[in-house]
């Protein structure tokens, strides 16, 4: 194995879609470039995957009563999402409002969110985007529209990055170290 293949394994993308078959390619399709994917049918799936389940207010009182915390619902994954893709036509929760709500989330607002659609109206697209999306595709989503995933993985793993440097900075570690007695 490569070290590209390596490097990139670390990397786990939600995908959102209600067809079967759709989530089935771009699950296929994400497995085949080394991605790790968990895929659900419904953005009210996606929000429960992360643990946003519970109306903002509650999530916005536990947040300010406690901010460690990380999200609004206890019984959610423990696995990091570097990345989400999400069609934009779905029944219940549109891609749109599902990008709308991780957008707003405080634990979650830095994560990529990629937004797909069978249907190329450029309004919808630019609506995506000026609202979050960091990118559109064209369904059927193609190999190579996977591979111009990476720059946004990469850009959402350097903000991640940028939160652990704070908790794991030189002088925080030298007080810890200190704190170490020597026998």
């Amino acid at each position: 194995m490569g070290l590209g293949m390596a490097t990139e394994s670390r990397f786990h993308v939600l995908a959102v879609d209600d067809s079967l078959v759709d989530r089935k390619l771009i699950e296929r399709l994400l497995k085949t470039s080394s991605y790790q994917v968990t895929a659900v049918d419904s953005g009210s799936k996606a929000l429960e995957f992360l643990g946003l389940t519970k109306n903002e207010d509650e999530e916005e009182e536990r947040n300010n009563s406690n901010p460690a915390s990380v999200s609004a619902d206890d019984d959610h994954q423990d696995v990091e999402v570097n990345l989400i893709i999400t069609d934009y036509c779905m029944p219940g929760m549109t891609g749109y409002d599902l990008l709308r709500k991780i957008k707003q989330s405080s634990s979650f607002k830095d994560i990529p969110v990629v937004v797909m659609s069978s249907e190329n109206i450029p309004s919808r697209i630019n609506r995506c985007l000026e609202d979050g999306a960091d990118d559109f595709l064209l369904k059927p989503v193609q190999l190579s529209d996977v591979n111009k995933l990476r720059p946004h993985l990469i850009k959402g793993n350097i903000n991640e990055r940028k939160g652990m440097q704070e908790i794991h900075s030189p002088d925080r570690t030298r007080a810890r170290y200190n704190e170490l007695e020597v026998n």
